[in-house]
């Protein structure tokens, strides 16, 4: 280790407590501003109060704008204080020295994850400022980057990174060419939080190139286990939040999450960023928004735990692209399916049904109830023609009635029960209950109700993220886009499917955002460089690439029955408690596994349980499946029951993989009876 990695550099150590005393100040000032604030916010409503009965409605509604501003200022100046806070614990990560050409000498760049700027002196520069991108792409040489006046080049002559944690500069490390390599081993080594943080001090440069792609509309991430996918789409989120801060705000994305655990463990990223939360939803909330009651649905069944080979035959049809397209086929000639055009009369006139059908395939491209209402407008204006200005035409809506009398299918249910008729495939609709969908009939049944009823889009939102990419259908994709016809972000690993009633693939999603951009992330940070090894054994990945960071080679333990499984994951467990690390996971294949191993465990040992119910993710030891553990990360994870009965298909094959892509330093696996074929070991 080098000395300077002990004992910063002393002119860093004097940079650090001046720029301490200034956040000092900007803090005193912040909290006095509060304090201020909050008084005079406190005076104005008591004097409203006191003053009420003496004032007229133009002094009340001046003083409720008074109140009304004072409020939002004294919200501003709690988030100052709460930004200067911040800053005191860890001002900056990095310092730079560029000199642009045709300047004499460089000019110093602090960088941190907020920029600070006290009087006319800026102190640091954010992150996600034009300048600090030459911290992540360029090494000591020549530079440049896009600056608001155009591209600026010069020369980077001086490079370092810090890690201050309580205003105490731990180490302070000089430029060299494996400088990001230093720190990421540094941060990579840390045991695990419960919930995801920032990584602003450790990214890479082809993950900046993404988290800064300002310009594509769809950008697709696919990236191998523990690429740090989620959290560049994130830290994209932020940049974007800061690069068109005029533009869009906080409440303006929305990210798709797998379950609430999942959610809660990703929450802090943006608000350590220095953002507001962004809303999560489930794709079931989609569904329950969409819908309206118009109609329930069963929840996603687990294709682990439901041995329905009729279900599974069902749910495998309507996973892929193909599916979609014989539901385009169908909205293509839905007009004759659903319309019969007759003579409209009134008083003498007709309008005839030739003139009807003729208005109602004028306006093809948007849904039946739509088209019928406009048609009926048509036939008043006609009417209106034929009858002359002194004559009473009917009103839209009482023709709209008699329009609504020439549908053959009247509501978007019976709609939906014609499609399989339609295309020869009956058996693949079935109603377990009145009334009732089963999932995967839901995004189908929307899609078809947008071309019957209309759908309502989401114009609030800019920006949706969609995570775990793999587990999205092309027609929940399809019905995706009608709804939030905005900038996506879409990211997750087609080498994690999940389900294995889900038969599409990469391509398919590529071929559904043909416009869209497409990056592979194939480096994977979470787990060392063994565990990585040993699960690309398992799952053959040959593009998969992993950082040189050592540990422990996992493990394969043989028990010569449940008891003494039981008996080792004690024992791992106890070790684990005089450890230093800080989570350990139990990923077991099936919920209905986990629930069995918290049972025999929970009685002697602190250990909690992950599953759908679960709202959050903490540390200590978790039981959990391997659907509620993907996109989570343990210090230590034990793999029990891979033996060649519990994991011998291709599908288990992906599962196991999965689970060992979970643990980040120690891995260990065990089995009865004899190991699953797909151990490197086995």
């Amino acid at each position: 280790m080098k000395n300077q990695d002990t004992i910063p550099f002393p002119d860093e150590l004097k940079h650090l407590n001046h720029t301490l005393k200034i956040i000092d100040t900007a803090l005193t000032e912040a909290r006095e501003d509060v304090l201020r604030l909050d008084q005079e916010y406190r005076d104005a409503k008591r004097y409203m109060a006191d003053c009420r009965n003496e004032m007229d409605s133009h002094e009340k509604l001046q003083n409720e704008r008074l109140l009304e501003q004072t409020d939002r200022t004294g919200v501003f100046a709690v988030e100052v204080r709460e930004k200067m806070e911040k800053l005191k614990e860890s001002p900056y990560f990095a310092r730079i020295d560029f000199v642009s050409d045709g300047e004499k000498e460089a000019d110093t760049f602090y960088i941190g994850r907020f920029g600070f700027t006290h009087g006319n002196e800026k102190v640091i520069f954010d992150w996600r400022a034009p300048i600090s991108r030459i911290f992540y792409d360029y090494e000591i040489g020549r530079a440049g980057f896009e600056a608001p006046v155009g591209w600026i080049e010069g020369e980077l002559t001086r490079k370092r990174q810090f890690k201050i944690q309580n205003g105490v500069m731990e180490y302070a490390i000089e430029c060299s060419t494996n400088v990001q390599d230093e720190v990421l081993q540094r941060e990579l080594a840390h045991t695990s939080d419960e919930k995801m943080k920032s990584i602003i001090s450790t990214i890479q440069r082809e993950q900046n190139v993404i988290i800064r792609n300002e310009r594509a509309n769809t950008l697709i991430i696919q990236g191998v286990a523990g690429s740090g996918k989620t959290s560049i789409a994130l830290h994209r989120i932020a940049f974007l939040l800061y690069r068109f801060k005029n533009q869009i705000t906080a409440e303006d994305v929305t990210i798709l999450s797998p379950n609430k655990v999942f959610a809660d463990y990703i929450s802090g990223v943006i608000p350590e960023l220095g953002e507001e939360p962004i809303c999560e939803l489930s794709l079931k909330d989609v569904a329950d928004n969409a819908l309206k009651e118009i109609i329930a649905f069963e929840p996603e069944k687990n294709p682990l735990e439901n041995e329905d080979e009729a279900w599974a035959k069902r749910a495998k049809f309507k996973s892929t692209l193909a599916f979609v397209g014989f539901l385009d086929q169908y909205i293509y000639n839905i007009s004759e399916r659903v319309f019969t055009a007759k003579d409209y009369t009134y008083q003498g006139h007709v309008v005839q049904a030739a003139w009807i059908n003729e208005r109602f395939n004028t306006y093809k491209e948007i849904p039946v109830k739509k088209r019928l209402a406009l048609v009926a407008g048509d036939v008043r204006e006609l009417l209106r023609s034929l009858m002359g200005m002194w004559g009473e035409v009917p009103k839209a809506n009482v023709i709209l009635k008699s329009l609504n009398k020439m549908l053959i299918i009247k509501d978007t249910f019976a709609l939906y029960k014609d499609f399989y008729q339609y295309i020869d495939e009956k058996d693949m609709f079935v109603l377990t209950e009145k009334k009732t969908l089963e999932w995967e009939d839901v995004f189908p049944f929307l899609y078809l109700m947008a071309a019957f009823e209309g759908i309502e889009e989401n114009r609030l939102v800019k920006h949706l993220v969609i995570d775990e990419m793999q587990d999205y259908t092309p027609i929940q994709y399809a019905v995706l886009n009608m709804i939030y016809p905005c900038q996506k972000t879409i990211l997750g690993d087609f080498g994690q499917v999940l389900n294995p009633c889900h038969l599409h693939s990469l391509d398919e999603i590529r071929r559904i955002y043909k416009d869209a951009q497409f990056v592979a992330l194939n480096k994977s940070y979470r787990s060392t460089y063994e565990i990585m090894e040993f699960a690309k054994k398992i799952c053959n990945q040959p593009s998969l690439e992993m950082v040189e960071r050592h540990g422990e080679q996992p493990k394969s333990i043989y028990c010569e029955n449940i008891d003494s499984e039981i008996a080792s994951m004690a024992a791992l467990i106890k070790k684990f408690e005089e450890g230093g690390n800080a989570s350990l996971g139990i990923v077991v294949k099936t919920g209905a596994d986990a629930k069995r191993f918290y049972d025999l465990l929970s009685g002697e040992h602190p250990v909690h349980l992950l599953s759908q119910d679960s709202i959050r993710f903490t540390n200590g030891v978790s039981i959990t499946s391997i659907r509620m553990a993907k996109g989570l990360e343990f210090d230590e994870v034990i793999v029990p029951d891979v033996d060649n009965k519990n994991y011998d298909s291709d599908y288990d094959r992906n599962l196991l993989y999965i689970a060992c892509t979970r643990a980040m330093h120690k891995l260990t696996l065990l089995y009865t009876g004899s190991p699953s074929p797909f151990l490197p070991n086995g």
